[in-house]
């Protein structure tokens, strides 16, 4: 007997496909789960997710939650009218910013259950992607289980940004910006369904967050295989290395690599494309390429369509994650996608994915210059051990790492969730309609 379809709210309170891995995550799982029949609810806040148009059974829209929108691109930090301001949670909002806090993933949490309960019976089940927010707590009184992605503990970016703070007053700052992960600890805490994303995360969502074991699966992510895939129309551009780095904090080894080009270069000639916005002028990466004289050698880039950044990657001789820590690294399943050999740290659950040393990648211990350059500069020199692991990158990621694969685990996880009783109700046929 065929599975009747679910209705899914998958709440994001940040959704940028083009910062951080939450709007990535969203994107295609949404619309993974709608070809294989469900009706999706994407929940989210500015920057709202991107998704794609489905053909098949399912269904996906955006239901738009506004914030404040304190953070947007071009007004950082802004300071909103008067006549922004809806109720309580607003002032909220804005009154932890101004002291320094990161406001969204409670004020969201507090809008989304406002949402929910006026739309008892909508939905099958709330999949909440990490907002961790006191509003999503309880949320059986209004009938729906809750399953809950936790990709990795925002607690291990607080430690490695605390050990990098070079002042104290710098080291305040960043507590009370961090302020937010003493309530994702506690909400994690009283989770039954936690999904994540490799073992790595699972072991430490349970020692950091408190959530019991047996109450967290694993369903690893990866790439859209369909887009990413080699080509041999695109040709690789020699001496180019490309990395993805969506942020200027020390958890994305980027001044690590910058380093690592200025050696590889002492031998050869290369350059480096970061995927992301340029580096604060302030920061230790911009002092770093001013410190090696790499200025015209390193070229930073952003906003690129899916098929510019599927075509960086192709056209490059290697790629590099040369992160301190992932908890997964959906950078390096969608490089080997493409067939294009990979460099890689052993920062956190990253060689999960990326595999065994000197089988699909190169893998070199994180925070380590010297050995980043020895591995770049060893692929670089050797067309032979890039066509290999390259194409045993590819086969990895076809067997392990794809979007299908993830969709129906996190089905059977929501499956799960329902089995408790807490939300199942029946359904009369196979139908069903938006409530107005």
């Amino acid at each position: 007997m065929t599975a009747q379809p679910l209705r899914i709210a998958l709440l994001s309170y940040r959704g940028d496909p083009f910062c951080g891995g939450q709007g990535v995550y969203v994107r295609h799982l949404s619309r993974e789960l709608a070809r294989l029949g469900h009706h999706v609810d994407v929940i989210g806040a500015q920057p709202f997710p991107v998704l794609d148009e489905v053909d098949g059974p399912g269904s996906v829209r955006l239901v738009e939650l506004p914030s404040l929108d304190l953070y947007r691109a071009d007004d950082p930090f802004r300071t909103p009218a008067r006549d922004e301001f809806r109720g309580p949670v607003d002032v909220l909002e804005f009154a932890t910013m101004r002291t320094g806090g990161f406001p969204e993933p409670l004020t969201f949490s507090l809008r989304a259950r406002r949402y929910l309960a006026a739309h008892k019976g909508r939905y099958d089940v709330v999949h909440d992607n990490q907002t961790l927010g006191y509003g999503l707590l309880g949320l059986a009184r209004h009938g729906f289980p809750l399953v809950t992605t936790i990709h990795h503990p925002i607690t291990v970016d607080r430690q490695l940004e605390l050990d990098a703070a070079t002042t104290r007053g710098k080291r305040l700052s960043l507590r009370r910006w961090y302020a937010f992960t003493r309530m994702q600890r506690r909400v994690a805490a009283r989770l039954d369904h936690v999904i994540t994303v490799s073992g790595t995360s699972q072991r430490e969502i349970a020692e950091h967050l408190g959530v019991a074991p047996g109450a967290i699966s694993v369903v690893p992510i990866g790439a859209d295989t369909r887009l990413w895939s080699p080509s041999a129309e695109i040709e690789r551009v020699p001496g180019r290395i490309v990395t993805t780095s969506s942020a200027d904090v020390p958890l994305k080894g980027l001044v690590f690599l910058v380093e690592a080009l200025a050696k590889v270069r002492t031998e050869r000639d290369a350059h480096l494309v970061v995927v992301g916005k340029p580096q604060k002028e302030d920061g230790p990466v911009a002092e770093a390429v001013r410190r090696f004289g790499l200025a015209g050698h390193i070229e930073f880039r952003s906003g690129l369509t899916d098929q510019e950044l599927v075509d960086l990657y192709r056209s490059a001789e290697v790629a590099c994650v040369p992160s301190l820590y992932e908890g997964f690294s959906l950078p390096a399943a969608e490089a080997m996608a493409t067939g294009t050999p990979l460099v890689a740290t052993t920062g956190g659950a990253i060689p999960e994915v990326a595999g065994p040393d000197g089988e699909s990648c190169l893998a070199v211990p994180p925070g380590e210059a010297d050995a980043l350059a020895a591995a770049l500069g060893r692929l670089l020199d050797d067309p032979e051990l890039r066509a290999g692991l390259g194409a045993a990158g590819r086969e990895r990621v076809l067997a392990r790492f794809t979007w299908e694969r993830a969709a129906e685990l996190t089905a059977e996880a929501y499956r799960a969730a329902l089995a408790t009783g807490v939300g199942a109700r029946a359904r009369s046929g196979p139908g069903w309609r938006y409530v107005a």
